[in-house]
């Protein structure tokens, strides 16, 4: 089977000549985004009816957010980055000594690590082990008690491109007082992501979602929300215009989602770009993108399996995602002499990562094999 090309090479910055297999790292620039940043410039010296025009357009982009992840508008707050998005449950929920939080040893830092202060109330992090680089649902939802308060794991593992069951995690948590946070930023995007099964959801936006950094828009359930205490206050997550005018009262209102999480101004020209890139995204449609982007998978994978070596992925196509990852004793060195014949792959902690998205074609992952031969 071949695998054709989604959007063309030629709509991204750069890929002349270029095989970009490396989005799980860092997302190629689409060309239009020049006239994006450009109609952010001209409102930015429009004054307040330019300012009004910008978060018009990030209302839109809410809107297109909540489309591809299947959530209300309304309960997407734009956060600086995931890991302050994980934050929000970390500082934000009443601890008390001997809660806990279940995770996994195969986790992004920003997931296993945000809990860490909470060791000082007497809050337990449990670390899940891998079993040969996969982590398996029964044993996340095996290591869950009734002193839990958050079950936090990414969608789709950096390290391996496994593509957990969330629904599965959620049916296994119903009835329970435990929340269920989520880090879908390897598959935002790329694989179809159900936020409303989580309590908490977020993604960044530089790698699957073809945007930048500065914005990562974050899902909170209704019952996340009644639980979380804001630990920023400002201009935009406080009732203070008009009801408080030019003077301070001894009190404001908190405001309710999405503006609860957005204390500040939001990184409006990241927001503004995650708007267009959304755009072309759901022209597509994510279930067809999905499908894509595990057709190239399956080829990556049965291509390096032809020479011989070791996949770390996972071989059931529903578990797989846009990353397919092999061991390699030196993978920086390897990503190097890739990226010297122009292949371009992500590389670390003894595994190379290959992404393919929907830019990507048969014809790359060709290349890219090509390669990888002559170099081993």
């Amino acid at each position: 089977m071949t695998v054709e090309s989604l959007i063309p090479h030629g709509d991204f910055v750069g890929l002349e000549g270029v095989t970009h297999l490396c989005t799980g790292g860092e997302a190629p620039w689409f060309k239009d985004q020049v006239e994006t940043y450009a109609e952010f410039a001209r409102c930015k010296s429009g004054g307040d009816r330019g300012r009004r025009l910008i978060y018009e357009t990030g209302e839109r982009c809410r809107e297109r957010m909540g489309a591809l992840w299947g959530v209300p508008a309304e309960r997407i707050a734009f956060m600086p980055s995931a890991a302050e998005g994980m934050a929000c449950l970390a500082r934000g929920l009443c601890w008390q000594p001997g809660d806990n939080v279940v995770t996994t040893n195969l986790e992004f830092p920003s997931v296993a690590y945000n809990w860490r202060n909470l060791r000082e109330e007497g809050v337990e992090v449990r670390l899940v082990p891998h079993s040969d680089w996969l982590v398996r649902e029964e044993d996340l939802l095996a290591t869950v008690d009734e002193r839990t308060r958050v079950l936090a794991i990414s969608q789709v593992s950096f390290y391996t491109g496994q593509n957990l069951n969330i629904t599965e995690l959620a049916a296994g948590l119903a009835g329970t007082d435990t929340l269920l946070a989520v880090d879908a930023t390897h598959a935002a995007g790329a694989v179809q992501v159900h936020a409303a099964k989580a309590d908490l959801c977020v993604s960044s936006s530089y790698k699957w979602l073809l945007a930048t950094h500065g914005v990562a828009p974050c899902y909170v359930s209704d019952r996340a929300e009644a639980l979380l205490r804001p630990t920023a206050f400002g201009w935009r997550n406080l009732a203070v215009w008009p009801a408080q005018g030019a003077e301070r009262a001894p009190d404001a209102e908190e405001k309710p989602m999405p503006e609860r999480l957005e204390p500040g101004n939001p990184s409006m020209v990241s927001v503004l770009y995650l708007d267009y890139a959304l755009e072309r995204i759901l022209q597509i449609g994510i279930e067809r993108i999905e499908a894509h982007n595990l057709d190239l998978s399956e080829q990556v994978n049965a291509g390096l399996e032809g020479l011989q070596q070791k996949v770390i992925s996972p071989k059931v196509r529903e578990r797989r995602s846009g990353n397919t990852c092999f061991a390699v004793d030196d993978a920086h060195v390897l990503c190097e002499a890739l990226a010297d014949r122009e292949v371009l792959v992500w590389g670390e902690h003894g595994r190379v990562r290959v992404s393919g998205h929907l830019y990507n074609n048969s014809a790359d992952v060709e290349r890219f094999l090509s390669v990888l031969q002559e170099l081993i």
